[in-house]
């Protein structure tokens, strides 16, 4: 089932040197670009990361140091990759959690100002294990009927993720969900924003959930001693607070949420 789309959606992958969202970064990025009228435009770029590719994770995606030193650094790219995903809605496996939060950062320490919570998020991920609950690999087979070839290469994983969400909107036509709670929510349709908001698991403010929306849609911290507390609380009654976090590891993203926050405070 082709995509019904308001605007035109980029579906991409990354490939990484690791797992954290704030020290590591892109080796190589892929995306597809479905344009409202069903076209695509496909990129692909490698990236030299400008530190060292642990061996355990150049074996899973096959990318060396030696392979991507002469390629050209993120910062090199931001202002290209950012005007190629401007006013599109966003896609991609295990995206909401781990692509967009790691992409986030690398524009931030680029200087290309991009909020990307300003994009839709398709994550066929959140879809596929809410529905199914497996891996890619096994998304592909399950639902095109066929191995995936190439798996950790950006472009395979880019385009069958693709492949997974037009077959998921087949496959899930008319078909009810039901939430943690058992309650049935209406049947999965093919409406980017009605997709967005079933592949969301969470209500972070930022990527990673340090901080997110409670019941009230009160911006609250999600972690540590103040858990469950309302961000501007904290600020009035524990003023060093906010420095701590801008100081410590945490990602740039996160900060950039913390300020906001802390100058509409200061407006009020």
């Amino acid at each position: 089932m082709l995509l019904q789309l308001k605007n035109p959606i980029v579906i991409f992958d990354l490939e990484t040197t690791g797992i954290n969202i704030t020290t590591d970064r892109i080796v190589e990025i892929a995306l597809i670009k479905v344009n409202v009228d069903g076209s695509e435009e496909e990129k692909l770029h490698r990236i030299n990361p400008e530190m060292p590719i642990p061996e355990e994770v150049s074996q899973i995606h096959g990318i060396y140091y030696n392979d991507i030193k002469d390629e050209p650094t993120f910062k090199e790219l931001a202002k290209t990759l950012a005007k190629f995903i401007e006013g599109c809605d966003l896609g991609g496996f295990n995206s909401n959690r781990f692509d967009i939060p790691l992409l986030a950062e690398e524009f931030i320490r680029a200087d290309v100002d991009i909020d990307l919570k300003k994009h839709k998020f398709i994550d066929v991920q959140a879809i596929f294990h809410k529905m199914e609950k497996r891996t890619l690999a096994a998304a592909y087979k399950f639902y095109c009927k066929q191995d995936l070839v190439n798996a950790h290469s950006a472009m395979a994983d880019t385009k069958a993720t693709y492949e997974v969400l037009k077959a998921q909107l087949d496959h899930y036509q008319g078909v009810e969900y039901e939430d943690a709670k058992g309650v049935k929510t209406e049947p999965i349709v093919n409406d980017i924003d009605k997709l967005s908001e079933f592949s969301s698991f969470t209500r972070n403010v930022d990527f990673v959930g340090r901080i997110v929306y409670d019941e009230k849609g009160v911006e609250t911290f999600n972690f540590g001693k103040n858990k469950g507390v309302p961000v501007e609380k904290v600020f009035r009654e524990q003023p060093g607070y906010y420095g701590w976090m801008m100081n410590s590891e945490f990602p740039l993203y996160t900060k950039k949420v913390l300020t906001r926050l802390k100058i509409k405070m200061m407006g009020k």
